[in-house]
């Protein structure tokens, strides 16, 4: 997937927050410590350093969310950051953003901090980013989905 596909497909996902250009996600994937995973309708991109791993974004198409896609590349996000030598995998989420709350907590994260008035709104107001974490392997019982 190019850079100009990722910012198009993030643009459209992310509508409360400032979306990424092209040339950051080319910047970005010029790391070789930074991957990017996807499926039909939606990416993952991450970034391995050491042993731990973080989920940079995930974005998926408006139409096809809540269909499965974000799980999708979620899975293939902690698939990439396992063969890369991560053990454990953490992110930042708004905390009004309470779809993607619950992906990633029916996928195993926890919230292990926050930072308060950290993610900019569109009517000017700030509200808080929940760091959130998992180990990784994953527990196999949800590979079954």
């Amino acid at each position: 997937m190019k850079a100009e596909e990722l910012a198009r497909i993030h643009r459209d996902a992310f509508t409360a927050q400032r979306p990424w250009a092209a040339s950051e996600f080319r910047s970005l994937l010029s790391s070789p410590h930074v991957f990017v995973v996807f499926s039909d309708h939606a990416f993952a991109l991450g970034r391995v350093i050491a042993e731990e791993a973080e989920l940079l974004t995930l974005a998926t198409e408006p139409e096809y969310q809540r269909q499965g896609q974000g799980r999708t590349v979620l899975d293939l996000y902690h698939a990439a950051a396992q063969e890369r030598g991560a053990e454990t995998s953490f992110l930042e989420v708004a905390e009004n953003n309470l779809p993607a709350i619950k992906l990633y907590r029916t996928a195993g994260y926890e919230q292990t901090a926050i930072r308060p008035g950290y993610y900019r709104q569109p009517d000017g107001s700030a509200v808080a980013a929940l760091i959130l974490s998992r180990s990784l392997p994953p527990d196999r019982s949800e590979i079954a989905h």
